[in-house]
This record gives C-alpha cells, sequence and structure tokens, in this order.
C-alpha cells in the first residue's frame, strides 16, 4: 500500500495566518495578533492565575482522577500579580483549534527563564480545542511581577506526516471555551 504522506514540520508565521482564516481558526481571543504571531510559531497570553489549594490524584483511569481545588490570584489595578516562589495554574486568552493533521507543543518564553520562571505544558494534540492551562512555576527566591494579557507561552504547531484518523478526545476537549 502507497502512502501518500507529507514529511511535517513546523508552521512559519505565513502558514499559521492562512490557517488562522479558516473555520474554526488555528487561533482566536488574541489580544494583539501582530505582537503575538512569531516566526516559528503563536505566543499565548495570560487570562487567569491560580494558586493550588488541594492536592490532586491521578490513577490508571480517568474515574481515579481528582484535580487539585484552584483559588484565584487577583491582579491588582494596574493589571500586576505579585507571585511568591511557587507552583501556579495559569488559563490563556487564546482557544485554540487543532485540525487534524497539526499539533502543537508549548515553550516558556525566553523571557520568562531569564527572569527565574518557567512554564510546563503538556503535548496539544491534533484534533483538541480549547481554551487550554499550564503549570507557571516562579523559581526565582525573589518572586515573579506579571500583568494580565502578558505574553507568557510559545505554542510551536506542528504538521503531522499522516493527519490523524481521529482526533483528541479527552476530558479537556473543548475547555474553558464558554468561559470567554
Amino acid at each position: 500500500m502507497a502512502i501518500d504522506a507529507n514529511p511535517g514540520g513546523v508552521l512559519s508565521a505565513q502558514e499559521i495566518r492562512l490557517r488562522m482564516a479558516v473555520e474554526p481558526p488555528l487561533v482566536r481571543g488574541y489580544p494583539a495578533l501582530d505582537d503575538q504571531l512569531q516566526p516559528n510559531g503563536f505566543d499565548l497570553t495570560l487570562a487567569e492565575i491560580h494558586r493550588h489549594a488541594g492536592r490532586g490524584t491521578i490513577g490508571v483511569s480517568n474515574a481515579e482522577r481528582v484535580l487539585s481545588t484552584l483559588e484565584q490570584i487577583s491582579f491588582d489595578a494596574d493589571g500586576f500579580a505579585d507571585l511568591d516562589t511557587g507552583i501556579y495554574h495559569v488559563t490563556y486568552n487564546e482557544i485554540v483549534a487543532l485540525p487534524l493533521d497539526v499539533m502543537a507543543l508549548g515553550r516558556a518564553r525566553s523571557s520568562l527563564n531569564r527572569v527565574g520562571v518557567t512554564i510546563h505544558s503538556a503535548v496539544w494534540d491534533a484534533g483538541y480545542e480549547g481554551r487550554s492551562t499550564s503549570l507557571l512555576h516562579v523559581l526565582n527566591p525573589e518572586g515573579f511581577r506579571v500583568r494580565r494579557d502578558a505574553r507568557i507561552l510559545q505554542l510551536v504547531f506542528i504538521t503531522l506526516s499522516l493527519a490523524a484518523e481521529t482526533g483528541y478526545a479527552g476530558i479537556y476537549q473543548g475547555e474553558n471555551v464558554a468561559a470567554v
């Protein structure tokens, strides 16, 4: 059986822009397209910050999963939040809709690393749509000050050599979309 496969690769800014012009757009809900579109990805911006206030559980099945309780951290009158050393749950402004031929990986912007902060993000599977979250880790012993809508994560889109037959169908499909 012959397979006519695309070799796959990272989407350029031009390809991302083209994929944002179709329904559903690759990314929507962004505050500043020209600032966020990068040569090899798209910067996601900070919408909300939460503190973990309870323990979580991961078992063998989804039935055994218990997510940590979260407490929202408020921004001050100027839109900033002051964070102590520790871990935080962040939500992005943008809604991402990955077609079946695209997956994504999120990486902390280099500016975060330069101030002692990083972001941990999972694989974004083909077919996922939602307003995702990540783990923000403040390592700097002096803490970290961040403004609402700051660009904190670069999402790199990767075309698959063959489109997925079925897309992501996990419990986070459509997450936080109603909140926009």
